[in-house]
């Protein structure tokens, strides 16, 4: 069973004012972090979709970058096009967002193995909230297309099609970097090995 993962990365960052792969977290690029937290997780190939700033990227050690030319029409065409990437080996794959660094390798690996015991697609649930990690099984990648436009990723698709899905709890948290106050946040910084 091989399960990918996929780091969704694309976006210019308007309210932070640059891109949030950019960003530094305690001494990495919030990119590089989530490439690792995936890797840490067990998913391997790890791919990691890019637009904005593509250019002045860091390195991404372990990860294919996988452009994306249509950045600015939002995160559904990023999502479209990270899945397209993927090899044809991969059976699934774990799906993360670039600004959301409270994520662990803890709940990545909850996911995955929610799938190995079956689940069609798995969310991270925090306090029964689903968030991510999003395990997405490839038999649902073509269901999941028609709801991945404009800034909309896979969120539509799991709303619609809840019997699908099985939320499995998790710890960290699913909080997002938007604006410069939210890398103030006072929440624990999860250091990754």
């Amino acid at each position: 069973m091989t399960v990918a993962g996929l780091v969704l990365a694309a976006g210019a960052g308007r309210r932070l004012g640059r891109p949030k792969a950019l960003l530094d977290w305690d001494g990495e690029p919030l990119l590089r972090r989530a490439v690792r937290l995936l890797h840490l997780g067990g998913c391997d190939p790890v791919h990691a979709v890019v637009g904005a700033g593509a250019g002045r990227l860091p390195a991404l050690p372990g990860a294919v970058p996988v452009v994306n030319p249509w950045w600015r029409d939002g995160l559904g065409g990023s999502l479209l096009r990270g899945l397209d990437s993927l090899p044809d080996v991969a059976d699934a794959v774990v799906v993360v967002l670039v600004d959301q660094p409270w994520l662990t390798p803890a709940a990545v690996r909850r996911v995955r193995a929610a799938y190995a015991a079956g689940a069609v697609v798995a969310v991270a649930g925090y306090a029964g909230r689903p968030g991510h990690p999003v395990l997405l099984s490839r038999a649902t990648w073509p269901l999941v297309a028609p709801y991945a436009t404009g800034d909309r990723g896979a969120r539509d698709f799991l709303r619609a099609r809840a019997d699908l899905v099985t939320v499995v709890p998790c710890d960290g948290s699913p909080a997002d970097v938007d604006t410069p106050v939210d890398l103030a946040r006072v929440h624990p910084r999860p250091s990754l090995p």
